[in-house]
């Protein structure tokens, strides 16, 4: 009997720390990524009133609020998973393909509006850059579609999620000071050190990465990568023109 127990003690250990070691890096990863958006849009959205930053249209309060409401929702999605609170979960989950949609909306029209107002960062033209904000009106909801697809299979939910979310990250990054003189290839690759974190997380605890962050991370880089090589061919700019005239 007492090496029955003894054996079950040593068993139950790796597991117990195998998922406290899960509920740390899926609850601290979407915080890390909050922050991130948080201090790029501080001067502009969320502090704007101490920064004296020009006041917003209507388009951009609405497009603030309902990617703010995407970052929070993703914070608390895996903190009620490890409180197991999962029926709460799922109908958040409910609410996020809502808002996922709602999302997509309001970045397409947001992106074309840049692109008419000629923003961009220093040394690109707005039409080549228009190639960065309009590609996540496809992206997003490719990988958000993705995950809630396989939202029975907790362990490439929650990494769908999390590089699905990871595709909104590039924005506030590149408010950071000084990176947007630097350009997209900047803010690309700092957001893609979450990336390097995940895979790093499954070698570590799995031995191998898991399927959903390989594919799902070389979709988003992929996606980014051809953001780049597209946004100065001819086809690219006529359609940019067109979108935006």
């Amino acid at each position: 009997m007492a090496s029955t127990l003894t054996t079950a003690g040593v068993r139950s250990a790796p597991v117990s720390s195998a998922r406290w070691q899960q509920r740390v890096f899926f609850t601290s990863m979407p915080v890390a990524m909050a922050v991130a958006v948080f201090v790029g849009f501080a001067p502009t959205y969320y502090l704007k009133t101490a920064y004296g930053t020009p006041a917003l249209t209507p388009l951009y309060h609405l497009h603030g609020l309902l990617f703010s409401l995407w970052m929070a929702l993703i914070v608390a999605q895996p903190a009620l998973v490890a409180a197991r609170r999962i029926s709460l979960h799922r109908r958040l989950g409910s609410v996020g393909g809502v808002l996922a949609a709602a999302m997509v909306l309001t970045a397409l029209a947001v992106a074309i509006d840049l692109g008419r107002r000629g923003a961009a960062p220093p040394g690109v033209p707005p039409l080549s850059f228009l190639a960065v904000p309009l590609a996540t009106v496809l992206v997003f909801p490719a990988l958000i579609g993705a995950a809630l697809a396989w939202r029975r299979h907790p362990e490439t939910h929650k990494r769908l999620m999390l590089i699905g979310t990871l595709e909104l990250v590039p924005a506030g990054i590149a408010r950071w000071p000084g990176l947007a003189a630097v350009g997209p290839l900047a803010y690309f690759g700092i957001t893609d050190l979450f990336l390097v974190a995940m895979l790093l997380f499954d070698l570590a605890t799995r031995g191998r990465p898991h399927p959903a962050t390989l594919w799902g991370g070389l979709f988003l880089v992929a996606s980014q990568v051809l953001r780049l090589v597209i946004s100065s061919t001819g086809p690219w700019l006529a359609f940019a023109g067109w979108l935006v005239g």
